[in-house]
């Protein structure tokens, strides 16, 4: 695929082979130069081209992840943190080669304290794998992007998802991380307190940092009580703004929802073919309710008054485990349900996040100009907090097609930012979105976070060539 290339301009800095030769010695079978696993850790879901590291190097501690990046900082080998390999916008390709530091093995619980309501997980955790062992305990961790994100990618990245509308994001539930810089020093920011008004923030400025500043490899987050009633809900609308216009009432008039989710009537198509659904082909609003039984039924009888108010019919509860299970699932595969639609396709994704009076009008002036591109462009999206997410289905095989979506990409940019909202909501900016972050936050604000890059990492070894343009 021809997608522009925004790292042309970095150069690729070979790998020595005092280095190669150091790190065989100390990883033995966790060091691999394979084109195998060369390839896989050097794509990920974006629709850029790949860009393969030199080597792959398997890490199981902090202890492991310093000695690696002390030998890359004294030889100015690039270093990137790899997660699970979910990233959507190029974060994790190695456009300046270097060496790919898997933290997947590092994936112990390391403590759970129950009546603080915080665990404290290495960075290759999933999110799946840490609900699985906290669940006897009666908590959940509610930050769920969709895909088994790794916590520390996830950190990395800022992510959010479906519960964000309720329980935030990850920068409202990282207490504290442990952190690796660039020239192998560890760092531990935050403490288990709730708050602190010691010093510079660190903890937030290394969330959303996409492995430019240091490599996270422990992090503490909150944890919550598992509801004691839980409902989802699904209905049906004749066309896209009153949808969300049912979203923006219940939003404002304080109903608690836990989650809402949008998908157009094409992920609807998409979800029912991929998922054996039988919707109907419209635009629908997926609930979910948490609190106590009485709790839970009175928000959603709230909730399916304000949906009938505009339009919405065919509102079902869904009360059992399994059918909550199938309705959510059917959710989180929409990505790969709506790649279907166009078999051998690649997609562009849109993550845009405004404030939630404008959302109605962003996404009605959005939906007119992906149904004048001609492309298959579905729509879905956490629209409790504004944000939503469109799928541009590209043929490989033509590279006007991607042009056309990075077109109509920019324009859904451009109409969020003037409605006082953001280029990415839970994405990250990676390689993909670098240039909007001109339009954002002006000039002088780009100053200041590369004069942030150069203290923390002043021989660019970190991630190169992401967030920022490429200047070497």
């Amino acid at each position: 695929m021809n997608h522009p290339t925004p790292h042309a301009a970095l150069e690729r800095r070979p790998l020595p082979p005092t280095v190669a030769d150091a790190l065989q010695a100390r990883f033995g079978e966790r060091f691999t130069t394979s084109a195998g696993m060369r390839e896989h850790h050097g794509r990920d879901e974006s629709p850029f081209p790949p860009a393969l590291p030199d080597a792959v190097v398997f890490a199981r501690s902090t202890e492991e992840v310093a000695e690696v990046a002390r030998l890359c900082h004294a030889h100015d080998v690039p270093l990137i943190p790899y997660g699970a390999g979910s990233s959507l916008e190029g974060h994790l390709l190695a456009v300046a080669g270097g060496i790919s530091l898997d933290l997947s093995q590092m994936n112990g619980v390391l403590a759970v304290r129950t009546e603080d309501l915080t665990v404290t997980v290495q960075a290759g955790v999933t999110r799946k794998q840490l609900n699985q062992e906290i669940k006897d305990t009666g908590l959940f961790f509610p930050i769920d992007p969709g895909a088994d994100a790794s916590i520390g990618g996830m950190c990395a990245t800022r992510a959010s998802g479906t519960n964000a509308v309720r329980y935030g994001t990850m920068r409202e539930n990282v207490l504290a991380l442990t952190v690796v810089t660039a020239d192998g020093r560890t760092i531990r920011t935050g403490t288990q307190a709730r708050k602190s008004s010691a010093g510079y923030d660190l903890t937030r400025l290394f969330i959303g940092s996409e492995g430019t500043l240091g490599i996270i490899t422990e992090i503490t987050v909150r944890v919550y009580p598992q509801p004691e009633a839980i409902s989802a809900a699904v209905c049906a609308f004749p066309d896209m703004g009153s949808a969300v216009r049912a979203v923006i009432e219940t939003i404002q008039l304080g109903v608690p929802v836990a989650r809402v989710e949008f998908v157009d009537a094409l992920a609807i198509r998409a979800i029912n073919r991929h998922d054996k659904l039988t919707l109907p082909e419209s635009p629908h609003l997926f609930f979910e309710f948490h609190g106590s039984e009485a709790g839970v039924r009175e928000q959603a009888e709230t909730v399916q008054q304000i949906c009938a108010e505009h339009g919405g019919s065919g509102f079902e509860w869904a009360t059992r485990p399994e059918d909550r299970s199938r309705l959510w699932n059917a959710r989180h595969n929409a990505y790969f349900a709506m790649l279907q639609l166009k078999p051998g396709c690649r997609a562009v994704t849109t993550d845009v996040c405004v404030p939630i009076s404008r959302l109605a009008d962003c996404v009605t002036e959005t939906e007119r100009d992906l149904i004048a591109s001609g492309l298959p462009c579905p729509i879905v999206g956490h629209v409790g907090d504004g944000n939503f997410h469109v799928a541009i289905l590209t043929d490989p095989a033509r590279p006007q097609e991607l042009e056309q979506a990075e077109q109509i990409n920019a324009a859904i940019v451009a109409r969020a930012l003037a409605m006082g909202g953001t280029c990415t909501g839970e994405h990250g900016v990676g390689l993909h979105k670098m240039d909007f972050l001109v339009s954002e936050h002006g000039e002088d604000a780009l100053d200041l976070m590369r004069a942030i890059k150069g203290a923390l990492d002043p021989r660019g070894i970190l991630n190169p060539g992401k967030i920022f343009r490429a200047t070497r």
